[in-house]
């Protein structure tokens, strides 16, 4: 190994980096008002598409409004037209070939109108803007309490940018833009696994019931925290006894503001994943290929949490492998989601601060950290250069290139994922021989 190839340095100051994010952040935010919304209109408008609000929590408001206050099914049709009607300005309709996909229906435990029952009685108006701020700071939040997980002490300058890079990301905008509760779900995250490392566990069991409002998104999680909770049950249940008695209230009560809730929101999960099938790795990679891709992702990952089961939840180990969980989760899910990219914060966070290890270990890990930082930088670059170029060039000339900063969309996550779990399995067999030879 040559000594260039030993080393990998980032050669930015503090300072400097914060200066490259912001401007970053900036060119991104500038690119979403300049480029990507001018772009939609004129679409909408040349294709006949409604355009409302927009906002991704306005089905959950409306229908824990017409819950709470009406006592109206939220998952029923006539609410789900109604929640169209604002959303996207008119109800969809099935003949019209240019309509969303998109049914925009109450997709989400029933549990969740419980804690927008506070804004029910505010102006949805109000309640976006109230909104927005609380993921504004909720986001900020997650790097630092990410950061602790990991135990990476970095610079007060170091902390500023990567929360710029975060609010400037493409999920960090589109998740604010929409008001998408992925980004609350994410913070909850965040502050569970730390109460947790700092032995908190029944103030983490209710963060995790209440992140459970996105089951598809903590699934892979509570099963890595169940291996662990098994591996030494009298020390660690509490978090588990807190989480279900937790979820056991919300389900009651939700069953009683609702009888027979579960069976609803099974049919409006499996709407959801009609629409959003063409978003996985399936579409993407083709069948039988996907599952092959999807089912090994998983089995590394299911062994990585059993071999790591044991571990404390103050130690480093235990941060990578709830790195690693989210990081695979973001690959399973839906991906077209570019929201949901704000899950793989913690696998980014722990690649950068492995990057010489990693960098050191073998031409395989070198080249897939070159690809993956390329994959993550690449929105940034491409969104900036389009908001310069649209103050010099006609709109229409910059609008026709509108997509290309979401072109690594769907590989980012597959990269992140791959990139840890190869981390991780090189690290350990490296380790395990270095024993076996001493």
């Amino acid at each position: 190994m040559t000594k260039a190839a030993a080393s990998f340095p980032l050669p930015f100051r503090p300072w400097l980096f914060l200066f490259i994010s912001i401007f970053c952040a900036a060119g991104m935010w500038t690119y979403l008002n300049r480029v990507l919304i001018p772009h939609q209109i004129a679409y909408a408008a040349a294709h006949d598409q409604p355009r409302g609000n927009f906002s991704d929590l306005y089905p959950r408001w409306l229908g824990a409004k017409e819950l709470l206050l009406h006592g109206r099914d939220p998952y029923s049709p006539e609410v789900t037209r109604e929640i169209q009607a604002g959303y996207y300005g008119r109800p969809l309709d099935s003949s019209r070939p240019d309509d969303p996909r998109d049914q925009q229906a109450f997709a989400y435990p029933v549990y969740v109108v419980f804690f927008l029952a506070p804004t029910i009685g505010l102006p949805f108006a109000t309640v976006q803007k109230v909104f927005f701020g609380v993921l504004v700071a909720v986001t900020c939040l997650s790097v630092p309490l990410w950061l602790r997980m990991l135990r990476w002490p970095v610079s007060i300058a170091t902390k500023f940018s990567m929360m710029a890079l975060v609010l400037g990301s493409m999920g960090g905008m589109q998740g604010l833009k929409l008001q998408q509760i992925s980004l609350l779900v994410a913070g909850l995250i965040a502050l569970a696994m730390v109460l947790l490392a700092a032995n908190r566990p029944l103030a983490a069991g209710v963060l995790l019931a209440v992140a459970s409002i996105k089951p598809q998104i903590v699934l892979l999680l509570l099963i890595w925290l169940a291996l662990w909770t098994l591996a030494d049950w009298r020390r660690r249940y509490r978090w588990a006894a807190s989480y279900l008695l937790c979820m056991a209230i919300l389900c009651a009560a939700s069953e009683w503001i609702l009888p027979h809730w579960i069976s609803r929101f099974w049919h409006a999960v499996l709407e959801y994943w009609k629409y959003t099938s063409s978003q996985t790795t399936n579409h993407w990679m083709g069948a039988p290929l996907s599952w092959a891709f999807e089912f090994g992702a998983a089995a590394a990952l299911l062994g990585a949490c059993w071999r790591e089961r044991g571990r404390e939840a103050s130690s480093e180990h235990f941060g990578l492998i709830a790195s690693m969980t989210l990081a695979v989760t973001v690959m399973l899910v839906p991906m077209g989601a570019q929201y949901n990219q704000v899950f793989l914060l913690p696998g980014v966070l722990l690649l950068v601060k492995e990057r010489r290890p990693i960098w050191r270990r073998s031409p395989m890990s070198r080249t897939l950290f070159v690809v993956t930082m390329v994959l993550l930088v690449w929105p940034w670059v491409a969104s900036t250069v389009l908001a310069g170029l649209s103050f010099i060039l006609p709109q229409a000339r910059v609008e026709s290139a509108w997509a290309m900063p979401i072109w690594t969309t769907v590989q980012l996550p597959i990269a992140v994922a791959a990139l840890i779990l190869l981390h991780y399995y090189t690290r350990t067999f490296t380790a395990s021989a270095g024993a076996e030879t001493s």
